[in-house]
Formats: C-alpha cells, structure tokens, sequence
C-alpha cells in the first residue's frame, strides 16, 4: 500500500479493480482518465498551488494541459502565461537508449541518487504507442517503485494521442509546469531508437544515449544520426562478467565519437560505463551533465540552443494548426478523398492533385 500511496503522490491514480498485465497487478494511470464533474478552475490560485510545490496541483495543471476540451485548452493557455516567469531553471536531460538498454532501470536508479543529493526530479515519458497499447508507459513507470516514494520526485506518464507531434507539444508544456513547480532536473524518457529522439532533442539540454556492450554488433542496428543528437553515450548494465565487455565498449564508443559532427556547439560528446543493478557510474554521469552545463553555458551557447527551440517549437505548432484547420471543413475531407481516387487510379499524378486541391481553394 505504501508504493501505492507514493503513486498517488507523484500524479498517478490507482485503478480500483481494475487489473493490468499478465502479472494481475494494479496499474496506474493518470488522474484524467477518472471522470470528475465539471468545475470552474481558479487558474491564478492553481498556478500560486504549482509555485508552492503542491503534488496534487502540479497533477491538475498538467491533466489540464493535455485535455483536448476547447474550453481546458484556453484556461491551460492561461495557467502557462502565469507559470512562464519561473521556468527555465532546471537542466533537461532527454534520454534514450535501443531496446533492452535498461532506460527505465537507469532512470530510477539515478533519480533516486540525485533526490537524495537533494535535487528535486521530474520524470516525463515519450511512448507514441500508448494509445494502441492501453497503458504501456504505465507499466514500467509505476515499477519505478524506489524512485515514486522520493519525497522531491514527481513521475508523469503522458499518453501520446496517437502523434509523436502531440507527445511533443504537451511534453513540453509539461516541462514548463514542473519547472514552475521547482523541480530543477528534468528527465525525459523516449521509447526508444526512432522519430521521437529529433523531438525530444529539441527539447532538453543534454541528450544522452544508453547502450549495451558490444558497440560493432550494435551499431549495426543503430542509425548514426541517433549517435550524433548524443552529448554521452552510457554503456549500461556494466556490472558482473559484463564489466570488462563494457569498459572496452566505452573505448569503442569514445572512438567512433571522435569521427562524429559534435551534438553540441562546443561539447566533446563521450562515453562512460555505469550499473544501475550496482548503483556504479551514476555518480559520473552527474558530473558529465554539470561539466556540459558549465562548458556550454561559459559560450553562452545554453540560452541560444532554448532560444533556438523555442522558436522551432512555435514554428511547429504554426504547421499543426493549419494541418488541424484544413482538416476541419467536411467538404475540404471529401476532395481530398476524391482526389486520392483519382491518383490511386493513376488519372491524376501526386503533384497535379495537390495543386487542384489548392487552386480550388
């Protein structure tokens, strides 16, 4: 009960009878799936609610944030116009890793040794198959058994609606909210190798990459523009027999690095081995982050790079409105698909479609 209750603190919502997964244990899931009566929101006193530190706020600003309701989106529109002046002082770490790396184990393990330094963390998860999957991101979030019961640690898992461009508009927000909130590492988890690391790069300070030993056989399966959105690579799960495998990885990674475009302006990207079963290297990895912050920060580089994504964040969001806008008009969805009748059927080339679909419009 004391893991559930530490659930319920970090913003997850225990279903009651509700059983998840083949080991029948109760899942969690986040509170906007509970159905709650409609209530006019005090939006200056949440965000005063979200400054002060209060759990159960910073949860109802950031189901807010990502309700699709019209009438949610102007007021979350709002709170975030409140909340704007006391973001920016946390480091953004994104991480990612090709499946089985561990991604879920290391962040538990180096968010619990950071809140016990005394940082105050907020994990955010990135999973564009959460809404085919039914939950799950919930699944190993709420495993994060030691991590949930941190007093100064918050664990958000976010369903994606189905988009990576959605997963990318509200994560960030997200972010921002629990920057207000006065959590000073975020740490943001992607699903692994694929789209969602570009979107998640453009969104945090640090990029770091988890891999397995055996950095020939693994490259081969592992894209080089992943590699090169990486400031670290981690060798994780470097512990037992797998030790000296993974200290000659680091080498292999480090050299390979070497070859590589810079991920970031200024930052020798490397690589370090650490054991989140042993609780080995996490220590290290801190310091690669705040030897990061302190060298791009001296070149001024930080604030152009969040300056730099804010504006490709705006410039994104400027794309997904005229998508939604042009979707919106029926007669506009019915000459789509009269036109894509008339390529499919070869009457008609792609480019000849798209030009008559916009000259009569």
């Amino acid at each position: 009960m004391e893991y559930f209750k530490g659930m319920e603190e970090n913003g997850l919502h225990v279903m009651d009878g509700v059983k998840g997964g083949h080991d029948g244990m109760n899942y969690a899931t986040p509170k906007k799936f509970r159905k709650k009566k409609h209530e006019a929101l005090d939006i200056p006193s949440l965000a005063s609610e979200v400054r002060e530190g209060n759990r159960a706020s910073l949860s109802k600003a950031i189901t807010l944030v990502e309700s699709s309701n019209l009438e949610h989106k102007d007021q979350a529109q709002k709170l975030l116009q409140e909340l704007l002046p006391h973001t920016g002082n946390s480091i953004r770490v994104g991480i990612t890793g090709v499946p089985g790396a561990g991604k879920s184990s290391f962040i538990e393990a180096f968010g619990t040794m950071l809140c016990k330094m005394g940082k105050r963390v907020a994990v955010l998860a990135i999973d564009p198959s959460s809404s085919l999957s039914g939950g799950s991101i919930l699944g190993d979030k709420t495993r994060m058994e030691e991590l949930v019961r941190q007093p100064n640690s918050y664990v958000r898992p976010s369903p994606s609606a189905g988009t990576l461009g959605g997963v990318h508009k509200k994560t960030r927000e997200t972010m921002l909210i629990c920057e207000a909130a006065g959590y000073d590492v975020i740490l943001i988890e992607t699903v692994g190798v694929g789209q969602s690391e570009t979107y998640v790069r453009g969104m945090v300070d640090f990029f770091l990459l988890l891999a397995l030993t055996g950095a020939g056989d693994e490259l081969q399966g592992m894209k080089k523009g992943i590699m090169e959105l990486a400031d670290g690579i981690l060798v994780h799960k470097a512990d037992g027999d797998n030790l000296r495998i993974a200290r000659k990885t680091v080498q292999e990674y480090k050299q390979i690095l070497h070859f590589l475009q810079p991920a970031t302006p200024g930052w020798l990207s490397t690589s370090l081995p650490a054991s989140s079963l042993e609780k080995t290297g996490l220590d290290k990895v801190w310091e690669m982050i705040l030897s990061f912050e302190g060298t791009i920060k001296s070149s001024n580089y930080w604030e152009v790079r969040r300056q730099q994504q804010t504006r490709d964040w705006f410039h994104s969001m400027i794309t997904d409105h005229l998508i939604d806008s042009f979707y919106k008009n029926t007669d506009r969805k019915i000459q789509v698909r009269n036109l894509e009748n008339e390529i499919l059927h070869g009457r008609l080339t792609v480019t000849q479609g798209v030009n008559q679909l916009f000259e009569d419009n």
